[in-house]
């Protein structure tokens, strides 16, 4: 069976595939943004309430993104 006879016999929400592989970036980005964020904490702890702020404001809009990408396949889906 060749690639395209699979990917004819696929059925269901192809949304949800896309979603799902769109959501991996959020996820890296937020990891990225709390993992610098423990480092910078261990290095400046006296910059604690600037940091603890810069990471809750950079979670916020990485989220943003993840919440926007599920919500798309319901916008545009056919």
């Amino acid at each position: 069976m060749s690639a395209v006879q699979i990917a004819a016999e696929v059925s269901g929400s192809l949304g949800s595939i896309g979603y799902g592989l769109a959501a991996i970036g959020p996820g890296v980005g937020i990891g990225i943004i709390f993992g610098n964020g423990t480092q910078a904490l261990a290095r400046q702890p006296e910059a604690a309430g600037l940091i603890r702020a810069n990471q809750i404001l950079g979670f916020a809009f990485c989220e943003a993104l993840a919440l926007i990408g599920i919500v798309m396949p319901f916008v545009f889906g056919q």
